[in-house]
């Protein structure tokens, strides 16, 4: 890990005089981070027991004259001091490459769960990312995609709007990726997946991200499967000064940046501050977007054993989209080919287009802010003892357009596309563009109100949190650690109409009709069913959600000579909750309350055989909540009604680690089989009369098992001083393995014995009940879909010359098959299924091309930063969607990856 624009806070004086003799001698090298080997910008280089003293340049090179047999002290924030006798004769001597290693323990400032883990010791896969290149690499890309070149790790931009990418890590989707912001858990605690555009500031203040696949050594109650994503930001150990910056790019692009920081001030207290804004026509048809980014961090170093650290930042946002369900591969080639005039097909959006006045206007949008807010203290017991505690609060507030539909044909118009990728035709220009003018007279023609409406739907929360961890030594060589992890949280959803598009009234027939909930009163009532709907009424659904999770956990670890070890354990019960103001009358509203206790086992050990070699294992068993959403409930949007078939999710995981360390090498070569044990599974199909919603038929699929196994190689070559070459490849073996059993059920989560296609449903006599309809699907061996099995990088990175480094990295991706669903002809009573391997998507080659160049003006430190992302303009398939079950190119709906895109930015330090 490498502190960029962190200095040490004692910076010793450049040539202060002192006693030179004849014997002097002009030491020269190049201080870097032992793990990345990056340069170390600005730390100190000193003569043991003098005032001579000098820093590193911005490449992290020095040149320090000593006397005979002195001993040069390097010191940086964040690493061990290191020291070098100098022992050589001559006028000159050079060092060659010296490398600082990481302290642990200064990050505990900041890491209140001690989830970083430390190469040569900690016996996981991991990789670590320094903000130099974050700063070089993201240009106009997502935060995640910076990790592209990770093993394991394929990130795509899904349907292109600011902030909607995605992240899959060893073939496990986001909700399976634990991500953290200062070892404080990020994921969605109704359904565990992460939206980036919550978090797009994060790039400007991450001190270092890591990653850690498989078990990882994040101390949380309740671990991820497939691994973690650690963001850890600055705090006291930023550098008084700060700097301001400007980026401009593709698309209308824009980026304005400040930052501040007091440094430690001699009272003990230190600031720092940071403000953004980004905006852009996007690169995508129709997705512009308005960003701000805001952080603030305030510290206080009370005394040698108590620190306070307040953290608060947050991203503002609005922005428009394009569906992530793409369309068909013939409809990109053909009518969006027909509708852009020459450009780019894959550039278009369906849903983009215009009013009745020519205003702009979109059925897919979003606007959001998610500050969170952190208290964290650290307590230095004593020599051997410690306590960190972090007491943190996110309060969500925002939403996104959700079109409402007096059939269900009527909601699907809204997308653009239909529900199996072909592009609709109503309310389409001639130009390709969605006729939104159109829609007025579409609903003029209804005498039963509006057939179209937009809503805004609603997501609002309040979430609080406590992890404290204890940290002790037991003898000499054994630390023992114990916490606890709270959290509450309430999710608020709620969809209210905001334009009925000329019509007077809507009536939510699609979501009211046929939902036939016990003890409701309302439903069974005419008007509630039909009732007229205004501008600003509730419509669809209206329901708080509710978690609740406490937990322990604890570890121990052994660390004596070549040998680390560790054995861990947590234990959690995660309870939940809903309350619906909208199916249900008010002695009705609440749910109740399911819990279930999760647990975790691991285990791990690493040795170096010598300083170049180590090998490491570990192996872990998991037994993991279901989530709210889609788990513990049926229908959670709808329903009270909780999931008879919910059982915890196991996991079994185990791997084998070599490492290899020399001064022109840095390699790790991974081998992990993951096995996934009772997964569930919902999938649904709409039952019409005459074209008009009736309910709503769910099988949910409980008992899914699947294997995640593969290798991963990774490399830092430094073959010359002035270049880096940097590799990484990974194969994986991702398939379903099993035979899974699902039973179907109604909108309101009622068991369901049989029903026609008009409709018509006929209720089993109870949940348990041998006429309760059920269907099987067979999914051995079928590959696992929505990631890339085979990726390969390659990286260049050259200095060229003093402050100028290009960077030229090349990735691949292969073996990346559709993501697989079930079809509503799949779907029927006592069906049994048998489902192919989803379409391979065809393989893809990227290069990306980023340089940097500092330079001084006067006293000021200034970078030039320029990046050209899809080099060679390649456009291929990144997201695809098999439904059909048939396994061909034209039965798949397909996003592409967009073309080449540039940007540069000025940053000029003070």
């Amino acid at each position: 890990m490498r502190k960029h624009l962190i200095h040490f806070l004692l910076v010793a004086l450049l040539s202060v005089f002192s006693a030179a003799t004849y014997a002097q001698t002009t030491v020269r090298g190049q201080l870097v981070d032992s793990e990345t080997g990056e340069p170390l910008v600005g730390a100190a280089v000193m003569v043991e027991g003098t005032s001579q003293g000098s820093v590193t340049d911005i490449d992290g090179y020095f040149k320090q004259s000593v006397a005979s047999d002195a001993t040069l002290l390097f010191r940086y924030v964040g690493y061990k001091d290191l020291k070098k006798k100098i022992t050589q004769k001559g006028a000159s001597v050079e060092l060659g490459v010296v490398k600082m290693e990481l302290d642990a323990v200064m990050l505990n400032d900041v890491v209140v769960t001690s989830s970083v883990a430390v190469a040569r010791k900690t016996p996981v896969a991991l990789s670590t990312v320094d903000p130099v290149y974050i700063e070089e690499r993201l240009g106009t890309k997502e935060f995640p995609e910076v990790l592209k070149s990770t093993p394991g790790i394929y990130a795509t931009k899904q349907g292109g709007g600011f902030g909607d990418s995605r992240i899959n890590m060893r073939g496990f989707e986001t909700e399976n990726i634990a991500v953290m912001i200062n070892g404080v858990p990020m994921n969605d605690m109704e359904w565990g997946g992460v939206y980036w555009s919550n978090w797009a500031g994060l790039s400007d203040v991450t001190r270092s991200m890591q990653t850690q696949r498989g078990l990882g050594a994040s101390k949380v109650s309740a671990p991820s499967v497939g691994g973690s994503i650690n963001i850890v930001t600055n705090s006291v150990e930023a550098k008084k000064g700060g700097s301001i910056s400007y980026a401009m790019g593709n698309d209308g692009y824009n980026k304005i940046l400040f930052n501040v920081s007091t440094g430690m001030s001699k009272s003990g207290w230190a600031l720092t501050l940071l403000g953004a804004k980004t905006w852009a026509d996007g690169y995508i048809q129709g997705t512009e977007y308005e960003a701000y980014n805001w952080f603030v961090n305030i510290a206080k170093r009370i005394n040698d054993n108590h620190q306070l650290s307040f953290t608060a930042f947050g991203a503002p946002q609005w922005h428009n989209k394009r569906d992530n369900n793409g369309m068909k591969i013939s409809e990109w080639q053909t009518l969006a080919q027909r509708y852009m005039n020459g450009e780019s097909p894959y550039r278009y959006n369906p849903t983009y287009g215009h009013g009745i006045n020519g205003e702009r206007k979109t059925a897919d949008y979003n606007s959001y802010h998610k500050p969170q807010l952190s208290l964290n203290h650290l307590w230095q017991i004593n020599t051997r003892s410690s306590l960190s505690t972090s007491i943190y609060a996110s309060i969500g507030n925002g939403y996104g357009y959700s079109g409402q539909g007096l059939s269900s044909e009527d909601r699907y118009k809204w997308y653009g596309t239909s529900s199996d990728g072909m592009l609709n035709t109503y309310f389409r220009n001639d130009d390709g563009t969605f006729a939104y003018d159109q829609i007025y007279d579409y609903n003029k023609e209804s005498e039963n109100g509006s057939k179209m409406a937009m809503s805004k739907s609603y997501n609002k929360h309040q979430w609080y949190g406590l992890l404290s961890t204890y940290t002790t030594k037991l003898g000499e060589f054994v630390d023992l650690y114990g916490g606890v992890d709270f959290r509450y949280y309430k999710g608020v959803h709620t969809n209210e109409l905001t334009d009925l598009y000329g019509g007077e009234f809507f009536i939510d027939s699609s979501s009211r009709q046929g939902v036939l909930v016990a003890n409701n009163a309302a439903a069974a009532d005419p008007t509630f069913v039909n009732k007229k709907l205004k501008v600003g009424d509730v419509v669809y659904r209206d329901y708080d959600g509710y978690t609740l999770q406490e937990g322990m956990f604890g570890q121990a670890e052994y660390n004596r000579d070549k040998l680390s070890a560790f054995v861990a354990g947590s234990v959690s019960n995660t309870g939940y909750w809903r309350y619906d103001r909208f199916y249900y009358d008010a002695e009705h509203a609440k749910s109740k309350t399911v819990n279930f206790i999760g647990w975790t086992a691991k285990g791990g050990l690493n040795y170096n055989l010598t300083e170049n070699h180590n090998v490491f294992a570990n192996v872990g068993y998991i037994s993991r909540a279901p989530f709210f959403s889609g788990g513990a409930f049926l229908q959670s949007t709808t329903s009270n009604l909780t999931n008879p078939d919910a059982v915890n999710e196991k996991i079994f995981s185990a791997e084998l680690g070599y490492g290899f360390r020399s001064k022109y090498l840095t390699a790790n070569l991974n081998l992990y089989h993951t096995k996934w044990m009772n997964k569930t599974m919902s999938r649904g199909i709409d039952l019409k009369n005459n074209g008009v919603f009736v309910d709503r038929v769910s099988i949910n699929m409980s008992g899914l098992d699947a294997i995640h196994q593969g290798i991963e190689l990774d490399f830092v070559a430094k073959p010359l001083n002035w270049l880096d070459v940097r590799g990484m490849l990974s194969i994986g073996n991702w398939r379903w393995d099993c035979t899974a059993k699902g039973y179907f059920y109604d909108s309101a989560g009622q068991p369901v014995k049989s029903w026609t296609n008009s409709g018509e449903i006929t209720h089993a006599s109870g949940i348990q009940a041998e006429d309760h309809a059920s269907a099987t699907i067979k999914l051995d061996g079928t590959k696992v879909g929505n990631s890339a099995q085979t990726t390969a990088a390659l990286g260049l990175n050259a200095r060229v010359a003093k402050g100028f480094r290009v960077s030229l990295d090349w990735n691949y991706f292969g073996r990346n098959y559709a993501e697989w669903s079930l079809s509503s002809n799949d779907l029927s009573a006592n069906a049994e299924i048998t489902r192919k391997d989803p379409w391979r998507i065809p393989s893809s080659n990227v290069f990306d091309l980023s340089a940097s160049y500092r330079f001084n003006i006067g006293k000021i430190n200034a970078t030039l930063y320029g990046n050209v992302d899809n080099l060679f303009n390649q456009l291929y398939i990144t997201d695809a969607k098999d439904s059909q079950n048939s396994g061909n190119w034209e039965d798949v709906s397909v996003l592409y990856s967009w073309g080449r895109t540039y940007s540069v930015r000025l940053k000029i330090n003070f």
